[in-house]
This record gives structure tokens, C-alpha cells and sequence, in this order.
């Protein structure tokens, strides 16, 4: 259970469908997971494009109604968890103008590391934003551009940012695709009936039938065209640096990112961590949801028992009352409740996916303790978080991040666990098959990409 970690958001795009839009609106659900302040849908129909956002849940900003009036054949989504910009309807997505050569609506995933000087540039000669978010930067970029086509546009206004994205523009007759050359955020290409889907993760395909095709390769730009299908442009030399968090956190369980299911991965994580760091205990749980796979893993490696200790409450919203210190501790209780009968008197060992404030695993384990438990011992299955991100995942400060300012025996101490331990870099490695080289390690190590 992640508070204070979030993903910025969840894009799709579907070509070449006559119910576009509809399955731009079920792809935002599959991905609703991403991001929970704000959903947009851009549609063309080949002569115009129709917008409608909101800020709220996907199906707060959409009815039936609503949908039947966004027509056209493609469509782009969106859903926002502010990283870049302010949270109001102002920064919600798709970013819409109209412009020399018509008009164009953008949905992006992560977060452009010189999009402050780019904006300072773009206001110098002119220009005039109407939102904080570092996308619109693009709109301006593409309309400012000396180049005839679209396509040519885009190339020259990706050259001149900077940093993560998976970018979906749609203009009035086609749609394009674009992923950074280091691939940070995932992005996949599937067929749906006679057209196409492009999205962040795969479980959105899976909800609207598609085949999957593969991954939009880092430094590629797609474009698709009624009449010319599919074309592929490799506008960068692919230099893969995916986001390792993906596989800890963000991603759905049954997605297929980078190549492998996630699911498989973070049970390998536990697997890893019950032979780096294995307890004398009664029972492994998990911190819902985030710490089930992991622990599932743990305890068939270990042998010791696995049980569904927390029970996790997926109806509470966000809160509004005043956030004193027991009104912290009552929102955890709103949010997971410990099973007293199944855990009182048991040696614990609690599995969750990361710590980076330590307050929510404090109180998490206050409130076994409180109901009972001999010893809470707590197994994290990534290395510690020391270092924020700046790729498009809204990390605090480092100076609240309380690994970059505790030793481990330190967070242990503060979290009131027996012990505490953490998977190690290597070992985490292992448990996506990998070396090390394609993954952006930035947020446990602080050696930044860009």
C-alpha cells in the first residue's frame, strides 16, 4: 500500500476502430491504477477531433452519453497523477489545440527534465501556455516548428526535450506513437479487429480483446494511417534504461512490460528475498496489494505459511479531515484491518514492495501488534529508497525520504519492527533476468540517467 509513491499516468491510443473512443474508456479502466485525479479522450473522425476531461476516477468524468458524442474511428485516453504541473482540470489530459495545420491533441506518460527551460524559451518568442504541465510544451514546439508535415514536426519537437515520455498525439486523420530512447515508462503495440492499440500496460488489452504485437521500441516513432497502415520510424538509437519500479510497484500484475509478466517478476523478488534474508517465524503476510506476489514467493521458498493476515478495504477514497496524527492512524485503519484470530500469538513475517516514508509501515505494524502479534518482522522487496525520481513517478524530497537519512538498523528502530531487511540490488537483478544495463536503477542507487 503506497501513499506517498505514484505513477503520473496511463495512455492509450486505438486506430481504426469504430468504437474508438469506448475502447479508449475500458483501456483507462484496466490502467486506472496509474493515476486517479483526472481522464481525458481525445476521437477523430477523420474531418475534426472531439475532446472531453475531467478531473476524478475514469468513470466519474465519463457516462454513455458523453462517450456517444466523442466520434471518429481513433481515439487517445489519459489518466493523470500529477508529477509535472498543478492538480486542476487545467492539467488534465489530452493537451488540445488547434493550430497552422489543424488540430492535435496529446496524451504523455513521464516527466521532461528540461521542460522548464524549454517553456522559458517558448514564452521568450511568445508563446503563451495555458497550463503548468511540461506537455504543452510540445503543442508549442510542434506549432512552432519550419517543417510541412506532422510527422516531421514531432521529430523535430522530441529532439529538443528531454527525459521520459510514451507520447500518443492524434491529429485529424492519423495517430502517432513515441517512446524516449531510454524507454523509462513501458509502452505496447496490439492489434484490436482490423486496427491498432497502443498503451501503457498490456492488461488493458487483455479487457478489450487485443493481440499483442510487442513493446514500441525505445527512440521509435509510430504512425498510423487509414489508408498506409502501420509505419515505424527509429528516430533514436534504442539505449534501454526501463524503470525498475515498474516491476516493484506501478505495473498491474497481469501486464506484460519490458518484455516479461510482472507478476513472475515480483514473485521472483520474494523468492530472492527468502534466501537473502530468511526469519524463524509462524506466518508471512503481505501489505496489500503491493506485497502479495512477493510474499507468495517468500513463503513457498521458505515453507513457512502463507496467509492473507491484512485484509485491505478497496472502497476508501481520499479523506478530507484535518490530517492530525490520529486522524493518520485511523485512515490506515479504514484502509487494512488485521485478521486478530488468524495472527494473534504468531511469529510474523510482514512482506511489502518498498518503504520510502517508513509512517504507513509504522503504523501497519503498531496495528499487528496491536492485535496481537509475538514479532512483526518486515522483508522488503526492493533495495531501500534513497533517491527521488525524476522520470515520471512522484517521489517526495530526499529529505523525507527516510532511507536517504536512516541505516536500515535505523528505519528499524523507527518502523518498531523486531527486524527488518531488504532485497538487494543484485538480487533484484536477478529477479527480472537481468544485469543490471537496461533498468533505471536511479531511485535505490542515485545514479541518474539524464
Amino acid at each position: 500500500m503506497r501513499e506517498d509513491v505514484n505513477e503520473k499516468c496511463a495512455v492509450v491510443g486505438i486506430f481504426n476502430h469504430e468504437e474508438a473512443s469506448k475502447l479508449a474508456y475500458f483501456s483507462l479502466h484496466a490502467m486506472q491504477h496509474r493515476g486517479q485525479e483526472a481522464a481525458g479522450i481525445s476521437s477523430g473522425n477523420g474531418k475534426r477531433l472531439y475532446t472531453i476531461k475531467d478531473r476524478g476516477l475514469v468513470k466519474k468524468v465519463f457516462s454513455e452519453r458523453k462517450l456517444e458524442t466523442l466520434h471518429g474511428h481513433m481515439a487517445i485516453g489519459h489518466t493523470r497523477y500529477s508529477t509535472a504541473g498543478d492538480d486542476s482540470i487545467l492539467d488534465a489530459q489530452p493537451v488540445h489545440a488547434n493550430y497552422d495545420l489543424g488540430q492535435l491533441s496529446i496524451v504523455h506518460n513521464g516527466n521532461l527534465t528540461n521542460a522548464k527551460e524549454v517553456r522559458d524559451a517558448l514564452i521568450d518568442k511568445g508563446a503563451i501556455f495555458q497550463s503548468s504541465m511540461d506537455t504543452e510544451n510540445l503543442i508549442h514546439l510542434i506549432a512552432k516548428s519550419d517543417q510541412r508535415k506532422l510527422k516531421d514536426r514531432i521529430i523535430d519537437a522530441v529532439k529538443k526535450i528531454e527525459g521520459a515520455y510514451s507520447l500518443i498525439f492524434l491529429s485529424r486523420t492519423k495517430m502517432f506513437a513515441m517512446r524516449d530512447r531510454f524507454g523509462f515508462r513501458p509502452l505496447s503495440l496490439g492489434r484490436v479487429g482490423e486496427g491498432y492499440i497502443v498503451a501503457s500496460e498490456t492488461c488493458a488489452f487483455d479487457l478489450v480483446g487485443a493481440e499483442y504485437i510487442r513493446e514500441v521500441e525505445p527512440g521509435e516513432l509510430l504512425i498510423f494511417e487509414k489508408d498506409k497502415g502501420l509505419q515505424s520510424i527509429k528516430v533514436y538509437e534504442p539505449t534501454p534504461k526501463h524503470c525498475i519500479f515498474e516491476y516493484v510497484y506501478f505495473a498491474r500484475p497481469d501486464s506484460e512490460i519490458f518484455g516479461q509478466n510482472v507478476y513472475a517478476k515480483r514473485k521472483n523478488m520474494g523468492v530472492e528475498l527468502a534466501r537473502e534474508q530468511p526469519v524463524d517465524a509462524d506466518m508471512i503476510i503481505p501489505v496489500p496489494d503491493g506485497g502479495v506476489p512477493a510474499a507468495i514467493g517468500y513463503a513457498q521458498e521458505s515453507g513457512i505459511a502463507y496467509e492473507m493476515g491484512i485484509m485491505r478495504n478497496h472502497y476508501i477514497g481520499r479523506t478530507f479531515i484535518e490530517p492530525t496524527q490520529e486522524m493518520r492512524d485511523l485512515k490506515v485503519k479504514m484502509k487494512l484491518s488485521p485478521i486478530t484470530e488468524l495472527i494473534k500469538g504468531k511469529r510474523l513475517v510482514v512482506i511489502d514492495d518498498s518503504i520510502v516514508r517508513g509512517t504507513t509501515s509504522r503504523r501497519i505494524i503498531r496495528m499487528l501488534k496491536e492485535a496481537g502479534a509475538a514479532e512483526v518482522h518486515m522483508r522488503i522487496s526492493s533495495p531501500p529508497t534513497s533517491d527521488p525520481c525524476f522520470y515520471g513517478v512522484d517521489t517526495p524530497n530526499k529529505d523525507k525520504l527516510i532511507a536517504a537519512n536512516m541505516s536500515v538498523e535505523e528505519i528499524c528502530k523507527y518502523i518498531e519492527a523486531d527486524s527488518l531487511a531488504f532485497l538487494s540490488s543484485d538480487a533484484l537483478m536477478r529477479s527480472v533476468n537481468s544485469k543490471g544495463s537496461e533498468y533505471c536503477t536511479a531511485c535505490f542507487t542515485g545514479e541518474y540517467i539524464i
